[in-house]
């Protein structure tokens, strides 16, 4: 048994370097995408542009991906994701006369597949080696997965502004594919070959989940990221540089302890949300949070809007949005795994993610669109609407039993 559980945790160790390693790149990589082409005099529209076939391929390969992942292992859907983000990172490794729009976005699309391989087959992994009568450890485990993903993307948004600044763009990309290539060759030989691999090979229709619990949080999810990213991917890093004077590395410093911060919270988000009581969350424990967010949205939205002290305002209301925010991410995280069957548990995953992506896709495009042409206190406030449709539909997720 003891043997067991340490190969249990040395496989969740694995996991989690990779989706470490892929995770800096991934945050590193959107930094300087952003401040790179609108150097190069883009607007924000067509930034956010580059990010469209990212996000698109995103929610077709959460899709697909899970189905895969249930039927050839979860090791071979996170290895190709390594690997394709090594030729993604590479191919913006041109000059930047090469570096043409559709090119770009070719490559953005090749990162997004890459991303959500990767997303999947880590949050999924865990739940294959989390023992099914222990739904507080799964929580825990999710929860530091998640809480350091986010806290190292921070790192890498850091990393980008840093590397943008120091040694350029193309230099950058190649380091961090040298680096990845080196995290893909030790993934090859170290992950089980069977893990996460369904029992019944599961068909192509079986793709969309047929359960109520995991669709009503998957259209939840897709809105509350949804919110989120339409202010923040494109609009405000943009909006400090360009209103607030501030450079690439106080940009990309801000954004990164933002981040790191924000995955910190989620970390730390089962004392928070009641495992300290023995409690595990449910469907009112993500109702509560999330109307708590919307009420901080539109605060924020309101203060920036009637420009009351805007920058204090922005980067105040940002550290409280990011803290809230991270506990309704993490409960949400927590929620689709432990409503996923055991079985081809990649499947039900996959499809939550799917919704996932498409948020970020629907958030991305408004984020550059309604900014140019509606600036961003109209970006926060599409984020309120989008948050009010998350707690309405968070009203039909399934709650405990009272005691």
């Amino acid at each position: 048994m003891l043997s067991q559980l340490s190969h249990s945790v040395r496989q969740y160790m694995i996991v989690t370097f990779n989706y470490w390693n892929f995770t800096i790149t991934d945050g590193a990589l959107r930094m300087l995408v952003v401040l790179y082409f609108h150097d190069l005099g883009y607007s924000t529209l067509v930034i956010a542009s580059l990010f469209l076939f990212y996000e698109f391929f995103g929610v077709v390969t959460n899709l697909l991906g899970g189905w895969l992942g249930a039927r050839l292992g979860l090791n071979k859907t996170m290895n190709v994701g390594l690997i394709m983000q090594v030729f993604a990172l590479l191919m913006l490794a041109l000059p930047s006369v090469w570096l043409t729009i559709p090119w770009v976005m070719a490559a953005q699309a090749l990162s997004g597949v890459a991303k959500d391989l990767n997303k999947m087959s880590a949050k999924s992994a865990i739940k294959t080696l989390v023992p099914s009568d222990q739904e507080g450890a799964l929580y825990k485990w999710i929860a530091i997965l998640t809480g350091s993903k986010n806290a190292l993307k921070g790192a890498g948004f850091f990393l980008g502004g840093l590397l943008l600044t120091t040694i350029g763009f193309q230099l950058a990309v190649i380091a961090m594919a040298s680096v990845l290539f080196v995290v893909f060759i030790g993934s090859v030989f170290l992950l089980d070959g069977d893990m996460g691999k369904a029992k019944s090979k599961p068909k192509f229709t079986q793709l969309f989940s047929k359960s109520k619990e995991i669709n009503t949080l998957s259209a939840a999810r897709l809105f509350l990221f949804g919110a989120r990213d339409v202010w923040f991917v494109v609009a405000l890093p943009i909006y400090l540089g360009s209103v607030f004077g501030w450079g690439h590395s106080l940009v990309g410093g801000f954004l990164a302890l933002w981040v790191i911060a924000y995955g910190f919270v989620q970390g730390f988000a089962p004392k928070i949300t009641g495992k300290a009581q023995g409690r595990t969350p449910d469907g009112r424990s993500a109702l509560w949070w999330v109307g708590l967010l919307t009420v901080v949205t539109g605060i924020i939205a309101y203060l920036v809007q009637i420009e009351w002290q805007a920058e204090y305002t922005i980067v105040i209301g940002l550290l409280i949005f990011g803290a809230v925010f991270a506990i309704n991410s993490s409960l949400h995280s927590y929620l689709i795994v432990s409503y996923a069957k055991g079985d081809g548990v990649s499947m039900d995953v996959g499809f939550y993610y799917m919704a996932n992506a498409m948020g970020r896709l629907v958030g991305t495009v408004l984020s550059g669109l309604v900014f140019q042409l509606a600036g961003f206190s109209a970006c926060l406030w599409v984020s309120f609407g989008f948050l009010v449709l998350t707690t309405l539909i968070s009203v039909k997720l399934p709650k405990a039993e009272s005691e």
